[in-house]
């Protein structure tokens, strides 16, 4: 059994930063990619930044420049640092696992999210 535990939400200032942190765990042999999505009320959940077994990046462009990913293939974790935050980047945050290789295969998993809220 996989899961993907996320921290470091909270509430913050605009301007402020906050880091959030996922951790993988499971008898997992490999990820392919780890990144980061948002869903805010009323709206579709949306890429946030993703990162490949590259450690390649890939960023939405409203947050390019402010937030930046970052990923421990070995402890299967992924950080998001998000800098210079705006009310728009007020969401629930979703850590997401692409195509984990466990001994019975390969599937997707979401974390449960966390809340981040950007007060103006």
């Amino acid at each position: 059994q996989v899961q993907l535990v996320e921290s470091g939400g909270g509430l913050v200032q605009t301007g402020g930063s906050l880091r959030l942190s996922c951790a993988a765990s499971g008898r997992i042999l490999s990820i392919k990619n780890m990144g980061w999505y948002r869903q805010a009320p009323g709206k579709q959940r949306e890429l946030v930044a993703t990162s490949g077994w590259g450690k390649d990046a890939n960023y939405a462009d409203s947050v390019k420049g402010r937030f930046t990913i970052s990923r421990d293939n070995g402890k299967n974790t992924v950080l998001l640092q998000m800098n210079s935050l705006k009310p728009e980047d007020t969401a629930v945050y979703y850590c997401r696992a692409d195509q984990v290789l466990t001994a019975v295969g390969r599937r997707d998993y979401w974390g449960q999210g966390t809340q981040v809220t950007v007060s103006s």
